[in-house]
């Protein structure tokens, strides 16, 4: 397939109004002006950003005009998008500011900032923070109560008698009218962010009297369907060790291999396609998982850190040895004891449900030994704590 059909096609969930409207457009010749928008409300990104990384950097390749839009505004509303609950506390633009200072340098893992048709950094608080009531009103009058309580979620939270805080009712607003304010033509996200951006279309409509595209691009989910991110407390971090991300990319379920190659890798699409029929035919498809973490590895590091990486998953998980190099966790006096606590305090486990998990299925070891949920081990120095099949750790008392 030629660059703009693969474009409008891989890793492409929905084109608004439609894809053959944007194609007509693109093979014209025309360069367009788009956009993606972060929320900093972390300080991480995860390899489900890579889904629209990777198709910002496919757009800046072929020459079009790319934002990188860092939400130190919206974030200030906090977006409810995938969201059931409300936000306990909602973040300050400088605590916004603060988060986003490394996510340019993990985002360049993929699209580029200099050189050759560099991409453009923007924030949106220098325009959203300089609204005056006026404005806000002017805005908040193209929209009816109607629409927005119509969203999903919403809906879910009336139902489950759960609250709808003003502020995050708001936010497709703020973000529809950074599609105004930048003059954008198109712009791309998550398929559970269609509500915000089918709010900025409309707002680029009534003020501006132009066409603006919207781009979603799917969901990289885990088997049982949990969106992998913070939100979910699965993340799989861009700046996590090649080794760890090898690591977790193999425990994803079989049925992410697929999606993952087509998603977060450039092996052509043929060959996906046929990598999906292949795993269809085998109750084992180990070796196409093992591939999908080797092209993730290589991309975000290197050839040869996806070599190391694959060489440590052999050895320490389908073999069951200790690898030749462990890393040393330095524990304070305090820590008396290897609990649920203390696999969240050292980043072992990403919540105390996922330390409980990984006691419940026998995932943590000690020396060698299985260590239950309940049994409050004394720590020592030297000892090695295996935590699932990938974390390995030497104690190193203080």
């Amino acid at each position: 397939m030629d660059k703009i059909t693969e474009l409008l096609t891989r890793g492409v969930d929905t084109i608004y109004p439609t894809r053959e409207a944007l194609e007509k457009v693109l093979r014209s010749g025309k360069k367009l002006t788009l956009y993606q928008g972060f929320d900093p409300t972390g300080d991480k990104l995860h390899i489900g950003h890579m889904v629209g990384f990777r198709k910002l950097r496919a757009w800046q390749d072929l020459g079009h005009h790319v934002i990188f839009l860092i939400g130190d505004g919206t974030g200030q509303a906090g977006d409810p998008s995938g969201k059931t609950k409300a936000r306990d506390r909602f973040l300050t633009r400088e605590e916004l500011r603060q988060n986003a200072k490394d996510y340019v340098m993990q985002a360049e893992k993929i699209v580029r900032f200099s050189g050759e048709n560099p991409v453009e950094i923007r924030y949106n608080g220098d325009w959203l923070n300089k609204l005056s009531l006026v404005d806000i009103l002017e805005i908040a009058g193209h929209f009816t109560l109607q629409q927005l309580i119509e969203r999903d979620l919403f809906q879910e939270r009336l139902k489950n008698n759960e609250p709808v805080n003003l502020r995050e009712f708001l936010y497709p607003l703020l973000q529809g009218y950074d599609s105004v304010a930048m003059k954008v033509d198109l712009e791309i996200g998550g398929s559970d962010q269609t509500f915000n951006m089918l709010a900025g279309r409309q707002l680029v409509k009534d003020y501006l009297n132009k066409e603006k595209f919207v781009m979603t691009t799917p969901l990289l989910a885990d088997s049982a369907g949990r969106k992998i991110g913070k939100t979910e407390g699965n993340v799989i971090a861009l700046v996590d060790s090649p080794s760890d991300l090898y690591g977790k990319i193999m425990a994803l379920g079989d049925d992410v291999i697929a999606k993952g190659f087509e998603y977060l890798t450039d092996v052509p699409m043929e060959e996906v396609q046929s990598i999906a029929e292949k795993i269809k035919e085998t109750d084992n498809p180990m070796q196409y998982k093992k591939q999908l973490a080797f092209e993730i590895v290589k991309q975000l590091h290197s050839e040869n850190d996806a070599k190391n990486a694959q060489e440590t998953f052999e050895k320490t998980v389908q073999k069951g040895e200790y690898p030749s190099e462990i890393t040393t966790l330095s524990v304070g006096a305090d820590n008396e004891f290897m609990d649920e606590d203390f696999l969240v305090d050292f980043n072992l486990a990403s919540s105390k449900s996922d330390a409980k998990r990984l006691f419940q299925q026998g995932g943590i070891e000690i020396d060698g030994k299985k260590i239950t949920e309940g049994d409050r081990t004394p720590l020592k120095n030297n000892m090695i704590l295996r935590v699932g099949k990938r974390g390995i750790v030497r104690i190193s008392m203080k």
